[in-house]
């Protein structure tokens, strides 16, 4: 009698489990996402971190014309600064800077705000209006310099001329006079700088509901405390972005400066933008003009940190 052994089947083979990595997933994902990011970080080290480290460094060196073919810019320590902070012109253009930005940030502000609520009502021809307003801000700046040099010539200004006219006077030295070429150029810069703060606004005003005044019309607010109320508090993010914006323009303008006044008459609308100009194109002392390029950036910088941080708080 023959028995016959069962054999077993052969064990199968372990399978290998499909479940993603989780650590591996996780490196994808981070790898991802700086491939993402890398462009723009390089973009930004090439063409803003390497200037701005080469500014920092030549506002330590003597750098002179010569340095351009002998590649030879011996570092002088902080001589470049003390001679800059030294200097009075330094401390007269500092002080028109801050009353050319603040005057122009203040006129901008106010004219633009007026303009957005008057626009903000449906009225005909409201749209062709907006469009023709914003004609001074595509204007390049220079150009709106010299047209606007021509117009407050004191001898064949259209300004002097018209003021004549009504017999008001007219020969005033708009740019001419150490007493009113500041005010002058802010007038301009102002007029230049409304289109944008209305467009800007305007486009916060229309985000408001207009549920909101319906509300406070029936609770009996004026139109006065329904701005105050109303308008205000819900524009405070536009208003914060446009005076940022505006400021980070307005503190280092130069070429509307060079082709109204070129700094003049006596250095009354010498800013810190037209001093680097100066230092740098005029006198070809390219390491203080490096310090004065260095002192605009940290006011820039001051300012936003201070913007960042009233943002985070707010936010808060």
């Amino acid at each position: 009698m023959t028995t016959s052994t069962a054999t077993a089947p052969p064990a199968a083979a372990p399978r290998k489990s499909t479940a993603p990595d989780p650590a591996r997933a996780r490196l994808c994902r981070r790898l991802a996402r700086w491939g993402f990011v890398a462009p723009a970080v390089v973009f930004m080290l090439l063409f803003f971190g390497y200037p701005l480290v080469r500014n920092v460094v030549m506002s330590f060196q003597h750098y002179t014309p010569k340095t351009f073919f002998t590649g030879e810019a011996p570092f002088n320590g902080a001589d470049n600064w003390s001679s800059v902070f030294q200097d009075a012109l330094f401390g007269k253009a500092l002080w028109h800077t801050l009353v050319f930005t603040a005057g122009s940030l203040l006129g901008q502000f106010c004219v633009g705000l007026a303009l957005a609520v008057f626009f903000n009502r449906r009225f005909p021809l409201g749209g062709v209006l907006r469009s023709l307003i914003l004609l001074p801000w595509l204007v390049p700046m220079v150009v709106s310099g010299v047209v606007w040099r021509r117009i407050l010539d004191q001898d064949t200004g259209v300004l002097n001329t018209f003021l004549d006219t009504l017999g008001l006077g007219g020969h005033t030295p708009w740019l001419t006079s150490p007493g009113t070429a500041l005010l002058s150029v802010i007038l301009v810069n102002v007029w230049i700088g409304i289109p944008f703060n209305m467009v800007i606004l305007y486009g916060g005003l229309q985000e408001i509901p207009k549920e909101l005044y319906e509300a406070a019309s029936l609770d009996g607010a004026s139109a006065w405390r329904a701005f105050r109320s109303v308008t205000l508090p819900l524009l405070k993010p536009v208003i914060t972005v446009v005076l940022v914006l505006g400021f980070m323009s307005t503190v280092k303008i130069l070429d509307l400066i060079l082709a109204l006044t070129d700094g003049g008459p006596a250095d009354a609308t010498q800013t810190l933008g037209t001093l680097t100009y100066q230092n740098s194109f005029v006198e070809l002392d390219f390491g203080a003009g490096a310090v004065v390029g260095n002192v605009l950036i940290l006011i820039s910088a001051v300012f936003a940190v201070f913007y960042l941080r009233a943002n985070r708080t707010e936010g808060k």
